[in-house]
């Protein structure tokens, strides 16, 4: 599409986020929740929908849902119900979903993301509330009939639902991220959405830019790839500005994300704003939360990614980009913090983790929960360097690998033991500089001639002949003098 024509419109997005959570069991019945069993084996009669079974409320679903309002800002609603949401649903036994239409747990709240600008952008909440998940259906296996999975049904989720705030698929992708992220911190989903249990539906218009009026809107349903979210949003933009310049209306419809073909293709039309059918949930009763629980459930958070961003960024004074990657990782950023206890450097620390750690891990295919080395032993070592007594070269290439080896041992010890600690004694500095000198006469004379830029080259040289245990800063100070006096 041509520039001229994409530039003429604004995109309109708003996105609904479904997350299972991480309970034992499901939502409404003591089946097990777990990912990848057997098909059709963590189901029971309730899961089935037989006659006569009744629901029970799964408390910890209440306090994950709780969680996430807070984390987002939200009104939590004291006093709740729950419906029944009636459509065919060919792989949930009961033929209804029990959820929370008119009362959801969290209404209103925000979600902090970087626009296409990069930014600060909030995207408002319109609410999350909590329901079950329907069973799967599989059509890949047998050519002939589909085959249905009921382990999934039942599974507790939250879907959070934002407000049309959102731009361009670049800022839902942000936005999504930003999602995930508190998911994982809360530990409430862990945000695979190759394994569903994170999805998304994404409702997309397209209006002229300076229209106070949205476009029609399509909702694109059940994606399981951030990528694959872009995508289906790009395509989308472009297929609704194409058919608008051609004078054609936009039908209000639900589509399907072909990802072979990177393009949606139309489930079923949606000409109404809601095509289910609630009514009351008879089976559960009324649910109150008041605020003592609520900041009994508050003071058990963890620290979330936004205040860590916050604190790296003003008050440890670390760049954006580092903050960004240290907390895009919840156990990175607990072990980051775990460093910072215990050293007040805190950018030497941040460059240790990002780098030296971080590339270990990644070239053994670790989490960094599985690295040998201790948050202290990382802080001492940073200790020493600071001392002047190992230089971060040494540390990097001896003394790193060698706790590697065996991270039981100190630092210093490693140091000591293979003869690496710096030379900061003048005399022996002294020496080192006379013979670097008296070997590089050429240099010298092109020195004196003017060109100061060779003082990097004598300290290299100066180094080779300490074999790296020269300190850099008192020699590099004796080095210029003794240039400059010849």
């Amino acid at each position: 599409m041509k520039e001229e024509i994409r530039s003429k419109y604004q995109a309109v997005i708003g996105l609904e986020v479904h997350a299972q959570m991480l309970t034992k069991s499901k939502a409404y019945s003591s089946d097990v929740n777990e990912f990848g069993a057997t098909p059709n084996t963590n189901v029971s009669v309730v899961t089935l929908g037989h006659p006569g079974t009744l629901p029970k409320m799964n408390k910890r679903t209440i306090e994950f849902a709780i969680r996430m309002g807070i984390a987002c800002e939200s009104d939590i609603t004291e006093l709740q119900s729950f419906d029944r949401k009636n459509y065919f649903y060919p792989d949930l036994p009961k033929g209804y979903q029990i959820t929370q239409d008119r009362t959801p747990i969290c209404e209103n709240g925000r979600v902090y993301i970087k626009d296409d600008n990069d930014e600060d952008k909030a995207i408002r909440i319109t609410r999350i509330h909590m329901e079950e998940d329907a069973g799967k259906s599989i059509h890949d296996v047998d050519v002939h009939d589909t085959l249905v999975d009921l382990n999934r049904a039942g599974i507790p989720l939250i879907e959070i639902v934002s407000e049309p705030d959102l731009r361009s698929s670049h800022e839902a992708y942000n936005y999504l991220t930003e999602v995930r992220k508190i998911l994982r911190y809360l530990e409430i989903c862990d945000g695979n959405m190759e394994e569903s249990s994170m999805r998304c539906d994404a409702n997309i218009s397209v209006m002229l830019k300076g229209s106070k009026e949205y476009g029609r809107r399509v909702e694109v349903k059940n994606m399981n790839s951030m990528r694959n979210v872009q995508k289906a949003i790009e395509f989308e933009i472009n297929r609704h500005i194409e058919l608008i310049e051609e004078g054609e209306i936009v039908a209000q419809e639900t589509r399907s994300f072909d990802a072979l073909n990177n393009s949606t293709i139309s489930m079923r039309s949606k000409e109404a704003a809601n095509d289910y059918r609630f009514f009351p949930e008879p089976d559960l009763l009324p649910l109150t939360v008041d605020q003592k629980q609520i900041d009994a459930i508050k003071a058990k958070m963890p620290a979330l990614p936004r205040d860590l961003f916050i604190k790296y960024t003003q008050k440890l004074g670390l760049s954006e980009y580092d903050a960004y990657n240290i907390t895009d990782n919840k156990d990175l950023a607990l072990f980051y913090e775990e460093i910072i206890a215990q050293t007040k450097n805190h950018k030497a620390a941040a460059n240790w983790l990002m780098g030296d750690i971080k590339s270990y891990l990644n070239h053994n295919g670790l989490e960094v929960t599985d690295f040998p080395i201790s948050a202290k032993t990382i802080a001492e070592m940073i200790s020493i360097i600071d001392e002047g007594k190992i230089s971060s070269t040494v540390a990097s290439q001896k003394v790193f690998p060698a706790l590697l080896e065996d991270a039981s041992k100190s630092p210093l010890k490693i140091a000591e033991s293979m003869n690496l600690i710096q030379d900061s004694n003048e005399d022996s500095l002294q020496e080192y500089i006379n013979e670097v000198i008296a070997s590089n006469s050429a240099e010298v004379e092109r020195y004196k001639n003017g060109e100061k830029q060779l003082t990097g080259f004598f300290m290299g040289q100066l180094m080779r002949v300490s074999k790296g245990k020269a300190d850099p800063k008192a020699a590099s100070q004796l080095m210029r003098k003794a240039l400059d006096n010849l």
